[in-house]
This record gives structure tokens, C-alpha cells and sequence, in this order.
């Protein structure tokens, strides 16, 4: 998950003991909000960010059940 502000991105390299200059470039991270709306777009109801702690989270969502 990508921190969703400059400030809590260097906290978390700082959190870390990473040099912000080894960050890796090819690491694309998101913000939750995006990647709840994925959830909501494929058909789950009720998605939510459970925990989250610097770049890791819990995503959850319900998929409604058939006919």
C-alpha cells in the first residue's frame, strides 16, 4: 500500500532502517482507496481496509451470493 503522504512514506523508511535512496523504482504501490474500488468493481459489497501498517493491509470485501 503507498502511504498517503510524503511524510509517512519517509516515516516508513525510517521504520524500516531503509535509505529512502534504496527505494526500488519498479515498486508501483497504490493507495487503499484504489484498490478498495477494484474490490467494489468485481462485485463485492461491504469492502473496507481492515489493518493496515505501512505498506502491508488487510483488504476485505463480501461477494454476494447467487441466485
Amino acid at each position: 500500500m503507498a502511504s498517503p503522504t510524503q511524510r509517512l512514506h519517509l516515516a516508513f523508511f525510517a521504520a524500516i532502517d531503509e535509505p529512502l535512496e534504496d527505494e526500488d523504482p519498479s515498486e508501483r504501490l497504490l493507495d487503499v482507496e484504489t484498490q478498495l474500488g477494484w474490490l467494489r468493481d468485481i462485485g463485492f459489497d461491504d469492502v473496507d481496509c481492515y489493518w493496515k501498517w505501512l505498506e502491508m493491509a488487510l483488504l476485505v470485501g463480501v461477494k454476494p451470493g447467487g441466485p
